[in-house]
């Protein structure tokens, strides 16, 4: 089958997907991931003739300390679609950087995760620790459930990365060097040290069992979706 028509459409959807129009590039980078999931389509598929001038950004709100679970997650995701994940604990954002359309699905893929295993989480608490469960052990749960899903999900992210990669080999080293360039223009980038804690394992193992339904393909839709930077 000639997909030819429908690579030429994601490429007029990418350049929407790099509007300064906030609703019109989110719009634009949730068709494209839905587009490349149905015609079973890779960026590399996409990219491969386009070489970028330059990396952008895309804000997501996110609390000011961040649970370990979440950071897993923006790890996760940013690695699954070539991009780089720094959090700002000062205004409660996480700022995803990449090139292209890259950028939009992380943030859109991030956002649609953490929702649907905060979702997920609910369930898991509502029928496992109500009643009695005292404060520190329902938080146990919680945590260990949290990391368990997070872990399948990473897993389920890079099995796709390396089924369908997101960027052609030799564009691979171009856009490390863009975001690179990116992340020295925001300045100095204080790094995360993860302590150690103390799991449930079998919290843990259910939030294995359940991250194993996620779908990681589903296009976002969202009320408020992730802000892209204006060009600085």
């Amino acid at each position: 089958m000639d997909k030819t028509p429908v690579i030429d459409k994601i490429k007029k959807l990418l350049a929407l997907a790099n509007s300064c129009n906030e609703h019109e590039a989110a719009l634009a980078a949730a068709h494209v991931q839905r587009l490349l999931a149905a015609h079973n389509l890779a960026m590399a598929d996409i990219t491969a003739s386009v070489r970028p001038e330059k990396a952008d950004r895309v804000e997501t709100d996110v609390a000011r300390s961040l649970p370990k679970w979440i950071r897993h997650l923006s790890a996760g995701v940013s690695s699954a679609f070539d991009c780089q994940a720094i959090h700002h604990p000062a205004t409660g954002k996480m700022i995803f950087i990449g090139v292209g359309a890259d950028v939009q699905v992380a943030a859109y893929t991030f956002t649609y995760l953490d929702r649907t295993v905060r979702k997920l989480c609910a369930g898991y608490l509502k029928q496992h620790a109500a009643g009695p469960v005292a404060g520190k052990q329902r938080e146990l749960l919680r945590h260990s459930y949290y990391l368990g899903a997070v872990s399948t999900i990473a897993r389920q992210l890079q099995d796709q990365k390396k089924q369908t990669p997101v960027t052609p080999g030799a564009l691979v080293p171009v856009k490390e060097g863009l975001i690179r360039m990116a992340m020295n223009e925001m300045g100095p980038i204080r790094t995360m040290h993860s302590r150690r804690s103390y799991i449930n394992s079998t919290a843990y193992s259910q939030g294995q069992t359940d991250g194993q339904q996620v779908s990681i393909h589903k296009g976002v839709e969202q009320t408020n979706p992730p802000r892209k930077s204006l060009p600085h």
